[in-house]
């Protein structure tokens, strides 16, 4: 049992173990799961974001490109002087280059000194310091950029780009400046735009921001936008100054020192990542809780299981023990009841020979009362072994328990309150009325006696159906419809320690002058004989509860037995006496011979068993014990009734074993008596046997 409970506890730690490794497991390949989802989701957000940036930074060095081609025709003619420069003539071929760039709003020409010489349209000019790289360190081939400036009629941001030109004999003489509106530096990107989160600038090499923002332009100062745009040029993950992370793709146009950035906000990117995430932590968790309740349920089986191998063995342990207590029991008292029979007998011829009135006649009388004691004392002892020679019937239970009640009721002790509750009338069950009477006055004097200071004794009967095998607490309960008998005391309760002994003969926790130990034992050993079971639930302190459960008979009750006939004395029939005990046979020849018999005497079964079949006719009846070597009484009756069926067979027995009267009956014996026998008894039994119209079977 201890093997059992360390085995289960032993197991805890390892399944706790196994479902909290089982639990991170789970979390760890979640988690893993996610960020490798969320890395896929940014990248392929950031392959989208940077071909993106990519088409449109192509689409808007296309339009620059373009600008720039009427730019050099326009130098080019300066260069040769076919392109005026001041006057009409002048203001109209802006007016038509102009028309001919489709980003270009305004075309001036202005000298080195910084005067407009001619322009297409009146327009405001940026302030020449601000362009990038500086006018009058401008390269023949190169461009510069002008910061944005506002419009005054449209308060729409301008830029600049300016190109220098020379005049027909080479010398610099100014610059173009191509005008246009801010917006037109971001192309088709409000057309091309993948979201609404998506934020499109271009931004000069030196950090300016031209047209378009990524964010609010006061988290950027000029300084950190051309610093991080020296630095990098791929998409990549970056975490603004407001807080935000954003996806941010760079291209350059290196002809015009303008880089292109496209960003996208990252929580937006995300919201399908997030939406999974969230479900899959809702799964996680709800595997987590299903793993901890399978676990918690596992454990808990575990648990019931334990301890219902734990009780089963305790179970097995004390049946076992009071099995091996009751065989002991019975064979002892078997042993016993042969002297006791000689005592008896003997002492009964010896008192018919003593004057009445004698000393010795008192003497016997002290002696027989003494043998029948010990009689008393052994059927007890009989009755925990399971062993008597009972009689069984079928008979309504409930009666007997009002009858046990109503006896008690007379002399309960003050304080002791007796409550009852009998549902079960007409129940039957098939066993020996008086043991049964005997099993119910033990178990509720003993509730009795356990409550010193008063207290209530609650007797139940009802009828109950069990559905499925049980073990209780000292036997195992087989589905069926059973008598279910419980009494309960108030009393100090059962220790552990009486648990284990409860039911063995001779143990008490009372002193020696308040029992002798034998009336559980009795409970326990009738609860046997009817094939029944027996429970026991206490707690020191707290009480106790004995539920005793008696088979229901479905056979019609036994008709009660006519009275016995007086004694009466034989007239000369011969009787077959078999017993293994010479002197039992003497006492028993010497008795039947005092009844008026003519006894023939056996000590060898199977010798007296060919003594009938050598003349089936001879004996009147046949009187046997039951446990002899060789052939028993059982089955010495079964080989009789195989060529005499009709003889009357009567079975005295010390100790028969487990319900003995159901065996022998169905042998064939007539009648069953329990050593050790009075001389009257006898003589009544055996006219009983030799009376057609009386006999029993």
């Amino acid at each position: 049992m201890q093997r059992i409970w360390r085995r289960l506890q032993d197991s805890l730690p390892r399944l706790w173990m196994v479902a909290i490794s089982l639990g991170v497991a789970l979390v760890l390949v979640a988690v893993v799961a996610l960020t490798h989802l969320r890395g896929e989701a940014v990248n392929s957000q950031s392959r989208e974001l940077s071909m993106l940036s990519l088409a449109l930074t192509d689409e808007i060095h296309r339009e620059l490109r373009g600008m720039n081609a009427g730019l050099h025709a326009m130098q080019v003619e300066l260069s040769e002087g076919s392109l005026p420069t001041a006057g009409t003539a002048a203001t109209r071929a802006l007016q038509t280059r102009t028309e001919l760039m489709a980003m270009v709003d305004t075309l001036t020409l202005v000298d080195r000194n910084g005067q407009v010489l001619s322009s297409s349209n009146p327009s405001p000019l940026p302030n020449q310091a601000t362009f990038a790289p500086g006018l009058n360190q401008l390269e023949p081939e190169a461009v510069a950029v002008s910061r944005p400036f506002l419009d005054p009629r449209t308060q729409s941001p301008l830029v600049t780009l300016a190109v220098p030109f020379v005049d027909a004999t080479g010398a610099a003489a100014g610059w173009i400046f191509a005008t246009m509106r801010a917006e037109a530096l971001l192309g088709a990107f409000s057309v091309a735009s993948p979201a609404a989160d998506a934020r499109m600038a271009v931004f000069r090499r030196d950090g300016v921001l031209l047209a378009g923002g990524v964010v609010n332009k006061s988290h950027w100062d000029e300084a950190t936008i051309a610093r991080r745009l020296a630095t990098q040029r791929a998409t990549e993950l970056r975490q603004l100054p407001d807080g935000t992370e954003r996806l941010v793709a760079l291209h350059s146009l290196e002809r015009y020192g303008l880089e292109v950035v496209l960003t996208r906000n990252l929580d937006v990117v995300l919201v399908a990542w997030r939406e999974a995430a969230q479900l899959t932590a809702v799964a996680v968790v709800l595997l987590l809780v299903v793993l901890t309740a399978s676990v918690h349920l596992v454990l808990r089986a575990n648990q019931r299981r334990a301890a219902a191998q734990l009780a089963l063995q305790t179970q097995l342990s004390r049946a076992n023990k009071l099995e091996s207590l009751g065989e002991l029991a019975g064979g002892v008292a078997h042993d016993f009841n042969n002297v006791l029979a000689a005592i008896v007998g003997f002492g009964e011829m010896a008192q018919d020979a003593a004057a009445p009135g004698s000393a010795q006649a008192r003497h016997l009388d002290k002696v027989l009362g003494a043998a029948l004691r010990g009689k008393a004392l052994v059927e007890r002892i009989l009755s925990f072994g399971r062993g008597g020679g009972c009689a069984s019937t079928v008979f309504e239970l409930q009666p007997i328990v009002a009858e046990v009640l109503a006896m008690l009721a007379a002399t309960l002790r003050p304080g002791v309150v007796l409550e009852r509750g009998l549902e079960a009338p007409g129940v039957l069950m098939r066993g020996d009325p008086t043991q049964a009477f005997e099993a119910v006055m033990n178990l509720c004097t003993n509730a009795m006696q356990a409550m010193p200071n008063g207290g209530m004794v609650q007797v139940q009967l009802v009828r109950r159906q069990v559905a499925q095998r049980k073990v209780l607490s000292h036997t195992q309960l087989s589905a069926g419809p059973y008598l279910v008998l419980t009494v309960t005391d108030q009393g100090s309760g059962i220790t552990p320690e009486v648990m284990e002994r409860l039911f063995e003969p001779f143990f008490t926790t009372r002193g020696a002058e308040s029992g002798t130990g034998l009336g559980l034992a009795v409970v326990h050993g009738v609860v046997a004989e009817f094939g029944g079971a027996i429970d026991v639930q206490s707690q020191p302190g707290q009480g106790a509860r004995f539920t005793l459960y008696i088979p229901e008979c479905t056979d019609a009750p036994t008709p009660r037995r006519p009275t016995a006939l007086p004694t009466s004395t034989g007239a000369g029939q011969s009787l077959l006496v078999v017993d293994d005990e010479p002197t039992l046979v003497a006492l028993a020849e010497e008795m039947f011979a005092s009844l008026g018999y003519q006894p023939v005497g056996f000590t060898d079964p199977v010798a007296a068993l060919q003594a009938v079949r050598a003349d089936p006719q001879r004996f009147a009846a046949v009187v046997t014990d039951e446990v002899m070597p060789g052939l028993s009484g059982i089955g010495l009756t079964q080989a009789i009734r195989q060529f005499a069926p009709t003889l009357p067979i009567l079975m005295v027995s010390g100790y028969g074993g487990a319900s003995l009267a159901e065996r022998a009956a169905a042998a064939g014996v007539s009648r069953l008596l329990t050593k050790p026998l009075q001389r009257e008894e006898l003589a009544r039994a055996m006219a009983l046997l030799l009376k057609p119209l009386l006999q029993v079977v």
